[in-house]
C-alpha cells in the first residue's frame, strides 16, 4: 500500500508540488490579512479571502474536467458542463489584480508597503490559479480539436474574462449573479456590447493583452524547461 502511494506521488510530483505551493501561497495570503486585522483592528481587506476562495473554484473545476477528459465516454457529455461552470467562475482568478485600486484609500495606521506586499501575494496567487486552470482547459481543447482551436479558445476566454472582470469591478455583477439571474446578466452584457464606454473598451483591451502576455510567457517558459530537460 505504501509503495503504491509513493509511486502515485512520484509520478505526479510536480503536480502535487504545484498544488502545495498554491496552498502555501493562499495560507500566506490569509495570514497577512489576519495580521493586518490584528494590527489595525480593521476588517477592510477581509473580502480578499473570499475573492481568493472564488479563484480556487475554476482551478478545481479545470482539474476535474482534465481528469475526466481521459474517460472517452465522458468527454462529450460531462466536459461541456464543467467547461461552462469553469468559464463562469474563471474571471474570479485574475479579478484579484483589480484590488490594487484599494491602495488609493490607504488607512493611516497601516504602512503602505505592507498593503502592497499583501496585495501582490493575493494577485499573484489568483493569477497563477487562473493561468494553470486555463492551461488545463486548453490542453483538453487541443487534444480534442487541435492546436489552432486550442489557442483560439485561450484568446476568446481571455477576452471574455476581461469583460467579466470589468462587469464585476465596475457594474458589480458576480459569478453567482450569472447563475441566479442569467437573463438579467445577459441583458446587461448586451447593453455593454451595444453601447460600450471608452472606459470599458480601454479596460477590457488592456486587461486581455496583459493576461495573454502573462499566459504566453509562462507557457513558453514551461516548454523551454521541457526542452532543456529532454522531456518530449
Amino acid at each position: 500500500m505504501m509503495e503504491k502511494l509513493l509511486l502515485f506521488f512520484d509520478r505526479r510530483k510536480y503536480k502535487v508540488s504545484l498544488f502545495f505551493l498554491l496552498s502555501a501561497a493562499s495560507a500566506t495570503c490569509i495570514a497577512l490579512v489576519l495580521a493586518r486585522v490584528a494590527y489595525s483592528n480593521s476588517t477592510r481587506y477581509v473580502g480578499l479571502i473570499w475573492n481568493l476562495f472564488l479563484a480556487w473554484i475554476p482551478f478545481a473545476l479545470a482539474y476535474l474536467a482534465y481528469a475526466l477528459s481521459w474517460q472517452r465516454k465522458l468527454v462529450y457529455f460531462t466536459i461541456p458542463a464543467f467547461a461552462l461552470l469553469w468559464l463562469i467562475f474563471f474571471p474570479n482568478a485574475p479579478y484579484i489584480l483589480t484590488d490594487f485600486q484599494h491602495l488609493t484609500e490607504q488607512a493611516a495606521n497601516v504602512p503602505v508597503w505592507f498593503d502592497v506586499i499583501m496585495l501582490i501575494w493575493f494577485a499573484w496567487t489568483g493569477l497563477m490559479l487562473g493561468v494553470i486552470s486555463l492551461y488545463l482547459m486548453q490542453n483538453i481543447i487541443r487534444r480534442e480539436f487541435g492546436r489552432t482551436i486550442g489557442w483560439l479558445f485561450v484568446s476568446v476566454v481571455s477576452l471574455l474574462s476581461s469583460g467579466g472582470i470589468y462587469i464585476g469591478r465596475f457594474i458589480r455583477w458576480n459569478s453567482w449573479d450569472i447563475i441566479s439571474s442569467p437573463f438579467g446578466f445577459a441583458s446587461e452584457l448586451l447593453n455593454q456590447a451595444i453601447d460600450p464606454s471608452i472606459r470599458s473598451i480601454g479596460f477590457i483591451s488592456l486587461y486581455t493583452l496583459f493576461f495573454l502576455f502573462v499566459y504566453i510567457t509562462l507557457y513558453v517558459f514551461g516548454h523551454l524547461l521541457q526542452e532543456q530537460s529532454g522531456t518530449p
